[in-house]
């Protein structure tokens, strides 16, 4: 249990190193990154079996195999987690750019400056790769982070975190840098209390984690969205491609939040598509949840009732409807989704439009799956979230998010009237 007093001590040295951080050139910042990178390959044999007793404690838990996948590193994610921090080692540094520059009248020059946020808290469940991510986009961006992770991969993150911090402090980087607590309820009180020693606290994790942050936090927070996405099969639909996009949005990796969690079909395709999808998804172990028009293609699916359509489920579980519309897919999406994701599939451009434009999500996918939303997939290194609110950082969240501005004005001694 973290005291009070140490979590405040541990806050101030947080606030120290980022003072610290955003005065270190961007070279120094990438040669400390490639040198975690490098630290993490080197210690995967210590990595491992510390996630082999996070895996084992939670399988006598009775965690679901979803939960254990999130959970698991071998080689193969270790190496995968190294190639992330050196992408983003070779991203363009934010701080210090130009956003807006002008001259007033009156000769003074005024710009507009990205600059570190300072200390960011995160708050997350069962991924150990948040750990690293988390880390590398800080460091790249010029802010000290703060890593709260569960307990149920607590050895995992402690792991990583120390050799990680002490691979970038070996390299340059601030004492303090990057910090793990540990995962008691405490902690994490503390954390969304610590208004003036963090500066943003992003959580990362199911419904009732984001919720409470997003309730009890006194620190401003990004909301990191829960993910009910669709998939459209619209009536003008390229069929083969439209079940290619489903089983891939749902099955190629379940327990993430990009992954499909409902499917929409038009009436006139329904007799076409659904037998060939829900055979695809059965294949592929999906219990499927429909209306009527659903159930009568197959006698395995189940009755979904609004539990269902609202649900994000992050397993083998997904939800189906026919509708008659396009607009009764929008209204449908309106009800139950958490402006994440929603795609379409259709041959008509102006559908397509007319789906970008009436859906209300942070990225909309016009016949391709919803698994493309990711930091990584949009080409911005890693990512430490996918915020479904409607402020600065919306959707994947990069760099320039993890970044606030200053106004910088220079004189030559202008004085106002």
């Amino acid at each position: 249990m973290v005291a009070r007093t140490e979590l405040t001590d541990l806050l101030d040295a947080a606030r120290e190193a980022a003072r610290r951080l955003s005065a270190i050139p961007p070279e120094t910042k990438s040669e400390a990154l490639r040198a975690m990178a490098a630290a993490l390959e080197a210690h995967a044999a210590e990595i491992i079996p510390e996630n082999e007793r996070d895996l084992a404690r939670a399988r006598e838990g009775g965690a679901t195999e979803a939960v254990l996948d999130r959970l698991a590193l071998d080689e193969e994610r270790i190496r995968a987690m190294a190639e992330a921090v050196r992408d983003i080692a070779e991203l363009p540094d934010p701080v210090g750019d130009v956003l807006e520059e002008r001259t007033a009248p009156n000769g003074l020059r005024i710009r507009k400056v990205r600059v570190p946020l300072g200390v960011i808290g995160v708050i997350y469940e069962g991924r150990p790769n948040v750990t690293v991510d988390a880390a590398a986009l800080a460091v790249r961006s010029g802010n000290a982070v703060v890593l709260r992770g569960s307990s149920i991969a607590e050895r995992s993150n402690a792991t990583l975190a120390s050799i990680i911090q002490a691979a970038g402090e070996a390299a340059g980087l601030p004492p303090a840098t990057i910090q793990a607590v540990p995962a008691t309820r405490e902690s994490a009180r503390e954390l969304m209390r610590a208004r003036g020693r963090i500066d943003l606290l992003i959580p990362r994790g199911g419904n009732d984690l984001i919720q409470t942050v997003v309730t009890e936090s006194l620190v401003p927070v990004v909301e990191t969205g829960i993910g009910n996405c669709h998939v459209y099969v619209d009536r003008a639909a390229d069929l083969e491609k439209a079940l290619r996009i489903l089983v891939n949005a749902k099955v190629q990796r379940p327990g993430v939040c990009n992954a499909a969690e409902s499917f929409l079909v038009h009436r006139d395709v329904a007799d076409e598509f659904l037998p060939k999808a829900l055979a695809a998804l059965r294949e592929h172990g999906v219990t499927v949840y429909g209306d009527e028009a659903v159930r009568s293609f197959g006698d395995e699916v189940l009755p979904a009732t609004d539990e269902e359509y609202r649900a994000e489920f992050l397993d083998l579980r997904i939800s189906g409807r026919v509708v008659d519309s396009l607009d009764e897919a929008l209204a449908h999406i309106r009800e139950y989704g958490t402006l994440h994701t929603e795609a379409i599939v259709t041959e008509d451009h102006g559908a397509a439009e007319r789906f970008v434009e009436g859906v209300d999500a942070a990225a909309v996918m016009v016949n391709a799956s919803t698994r493309f939303t990711d930091g990584g997939e949009f080409g911005m290194g890693a990512e430490i979230g996918i915020s479904t609110q409607k402020l600065h950082a919306r959707g994947p969240m990069g760099l320039p998010e993890l970044t606030t501005h200053q106004w910088v004005a220079w004189g030559d001694g202008q004085t106002r009237e």
